[in-house]
């Protein structure tokens, strides 16, 4: 199975769901790290799509000023706009699979799309 994880080697979360996928047998697996490598907005839409998500329930809060942004609360596009302008908002790690995308917050819920 194929996998592809968007990972910041600097959070505790992020190097937790590394670890889970491989320590997994039969993962074919892809680390993007999005802070040097940003997903566009498109893919980012269709990230949080496949995982049932509203963007901004994918926002990073914590170190970023995306609050004072008004981005929990702002609509898609503004939100997409701003994490493909700035990786630094997109919640990590998100995981996806042929089965579909998790954000792995907690790591465990990555296993549903294994």
């Amino acid at each position: 199975m194929k996998a592809t994880i968007w990972h910041n080697p600097n959070c505790s979360k992020s190097r937790a769901a590394l670890a889970l996928l491989e320590g997994k047998d039969g993962i074919d697996l892809e680390v993007v790290r999005y802070l040097k490598t940003p997903p566009t907005q498109d893919k980012l839409a269709q990230l949080y799509r496949d995982a049932g998500m509203a963007p901004r329930e994918g926002v990073r809060t914590s170190g970023t000023d995306a609050k004072e942004r008004g981005l929990t609360e702002a609509g898609d596009q503004t939100v997409l706009a701003a994490m493909a302008e700035d990786p630094r908002y997109i919640e990590r790690p998100l995981v996806e699979t042929e089965k579909g995308v998790r954000l792995g917050r907690p790591t465990e819920r990555i296993e549903e799309i294994l």
